[in-house]
């Protein structure tokens, strides 16, 4: 007879590796493009892996640990334990491929582990489920997850069995207990994610973590103080770099204090009181544009589209998530460690794009496919200048199609037309920035509109029929009375992939913007390097406003190419990025270079690189301190 009541953990644990093992494993074959081959990184890989499930398991059997050295001798033994046993066994197991597979679409989907995009969704479960339910045949999984589960659970049986007829004096127990609760003290006390970083390629520190593990640690990380995990240097220096950023033609800061960046900018003509169609696309990554050197043919209508508008070939996203992009859009600034802004509590009352434009008297509207409940969205533009208009705002007579995204992008714009003809009517200009939500899984959009069937359920026809709901949209416009007057912005909120071999692929965050208004926007290719940020300083630059300013962005269609930089991100890194170089900070002080060669990005060190460095500590720590001290907020 087994003597040693803790060989019950040790079922557990073996189960638990074997499906880590699996999972990796599957994992591992769907990246194996993109990893550096060889039996050396594979094994690196395998083995911090290994070290990371084990890590993660002593957190997750601490009930059974406990349970193991305390049961009384009676109850251990007893026949209707047996049976409580191997019911938790079947639901570990079940649980345990249930995550498997979900690692492996997630994988598939974002590139990366379970991360801080896992953590938000689990807050809305009706669209994250109904996407699922949408997206994947799950008659087919869940039933073939339940087969798998009881054939793991017949051959653990015996196994079972033989741990639970252990006897021995309890104070055998003390010591492999104590063990095995000293594994996740230590483990909380020491280890952090970066332990899994093993190479230069992303892909193979996503693997040789655990996907449960990269969860929890999100989980508890989601908002990073910079001041604490971040490079950072003295604060006036940094404020003497962030103002020479922002001074120039029209430009002149109201105080002599360095930590004081309102400003007044000054135009240099008559206001031109015009109306704004800000459209955000959903996941538009610049590949996709001929115009930017696609070849996929999906944009026919953007490709059309460009040459007749001011067109940016160099413009990048702040993050990989949408609220990263409206956060940036709105609200004018880098992106800050962590959650998106939209997504914290007391997100409102920001010195913003919004709220701007209704000080002048624009009737501001947010109009979303979704619910905008999903990512606290409704919260924040309400705080910050705008009316809501959102799925819930919609009559079914004006939704043809819908999925648990949203409502399609035609029925969207359609909308946005009705909105703007209300404004016009009532005699006010308008500012409508629009959200759009097709070109997301499960990309089903309305039968007979392009040449692709909605029944492939591809991003390919999902791009194509946004691109054509944009084209038809447009053309509408043409038909109201108040498109002469009318400045159509159009860009997308992130790409539709951010994963890559390098740990930030700069390209993964290019994406288009065209500015189009006939009457009003002269045509042309703009080369300079900008982002999200700013926008709403150039198009106020073309509208000639004169305003006080505390915008961390700036008037891209002043200073020339060679002044143009970028801000992109995950929700713990951030990037710099200027000229032909990137500079990314990340948690523990972490600051490195590399040079952008085309779709490559190397390691550069050097003293080319040195101004970058501080450039980049120098815009994120003055943005954190202005967000901080609430500084960016209106009196």
């Amino acid at each position: 007879m087994d003597k040693n009541r803790f060989s019950l953990v040790n079922v557990f644990l073996i189960l638990f590796l074997a499906a880590s093992f699996l999972t990796r494993a599957a994992l591992a074959v769907y990246a194996w493009p993109e990893l550096e081959h060889g039996i050396p990184l594979l094994a690196k890989i395998f083995t911090v892996g290994l070290f990371f499930d084990i890590l993660t398991f002593s957190y997750a059997a601490l009930p059974l640990v406990f349970w193991t050295l305390l049961a009384p001798a009676g109850v251990y033994s007893s026949k209707w334990h047996r049976y409580a046993v191997r019911a938790v066994f079947f639901l570990s197991a079940y649980a345990l491929a249930f995550n498997g597979t979900a690692e492996y679409l997630f994988f598939y989907e974002f590139g990366v582990r379970f991360n801080f995009i896992a953590v938000d969704y689990l807050v809305y479960t009706n669209e994250v489920w109904g996407n699922i339910r949408e997206s994947y045949n799950l008659a087919l999984i869940l039933p073939a997850l339940f087969v798998l589960s009881a054939g793991v659970l017949a051959l653990a049986k015996k196994p079972l069995d033989r741990a639970l007829a252990a006897a021995g004096p309890f104070r055998k127990r003390l010591l492999p207990a104590a063990v095995m609760l000293a594994v996740p003290v230590l483990g909380f006390a020491f280890v952090t994610l970066n332990w899994a970083r093993i190479s230069r390629n992303e892909y193979a520190n996503e693997l040789s973590s655990n996907g449960v593990y990269s969860f929890f640690s999100a989980l508890r990380n989601n908002e990073l103080p910079y001041d604490k995990f971040y490079a950072s240097m003295d604060a006036d220096a940094a404020f003497r770099l962030l103002r020479d950023d922002l001074k120039g033609s029209g430009v002149r800061f109201l105080g002599p204090e360095l930590r004081n960046i309102k400003r007044k900018i000054t135009a240099s003509g008559p206001e031109k009181k015009l109306n704004l169609v800000l459209i955000v696309e959903e996941s538009l990554s610049g590949e996709y544009l001929k115009a930017l050197g696609g070849n996929k043919g999906v944009t026919p209508n953007l490709d059309s589209l460009a040459p007749k508008s001011l067109f940016f070939k160099k413009f990048y996203a702040s993050g990989t998530r949408t609220v990263r992009g409206l956060e940036a859009l709105n609200l004018s600034m880098p992106p800050l460690p962590g959650t998106s802004i939209i997504k914290r509590p007391d997100n409102g009352g920001f010195f913003s794009w919004g709220g701007l434009m209704r000080e002048r008297g624009y009737d501001n509207k947010f109009i979303y496919a979704g619910y905008g409940y999903f990512d606290n969205m409704n919260s924040f533009f309400a705080g910050n200048g705008f009316d809501i208009v959102d799925r819930a705002d919609f009559a079914k007579s004006e939704i043809a199609f819908a999925n648990v995204w949203g409502v399609s992008d035609e029925d969207l714009l359609n909308r946005t037309i009705t909105e703007a003809d209300k404004s016009y009517k009532a005699g006010k200009r308008f500012f409508s920035l629009v959200m759009t939500t097709s070109n997301h899984r499960p990309f089903t959009y309305p039968e007979g509109r392009i040449d692709i069937p909605p029944s492939s359920q591809s991003r390919r026809g999902a791009i194509k029929y946004a691109d054509y709901a944009i084209g038809k949209f447009l053309k509408d416009a043409k038909n109201r009375p108040w498109f002469r007057d009318t400045v159509f912005i159009i860009t997308a909120d992130h790409c539709a992939n951010s994963a890559d071999r390098t740990e930030m692929p700069v390209r993964n965050y290019h994406i288009p913007l065209l500015i189009y208004s006939p009457a009003h926007v002269k045509p042309g290719v703009s080369e300079v390097l900008a982002g999200q940020p700013d926008v709403a300083p150039t198009v106020l630059g073309l509208l000639n406003f004169s305003y006080e300013s505390i915008f961390l962005g700036r008037d891209a269609m002043k200073g020339g190419p060679a002044a143009g930089r970028a801000f992109v991100s995950t929700y713990q890194k951030l990037g710099f990025l200027k000229g032909d170089f990137l500079a990314v900070l990340g948690p523990m002080k972490y600051v490195k270079t590399y040079r952008i060669e085309g779709r490559a990005e190397t390691l550069s060190e050097g003293p080319e690189t040195a101004g970058l460095k501080d450039e980049g500590i120098a815009f994120y720590q003055t943005a954190n301190y202005l967000h901080k001290n609430r500084l960016n907020r209106l009196p």
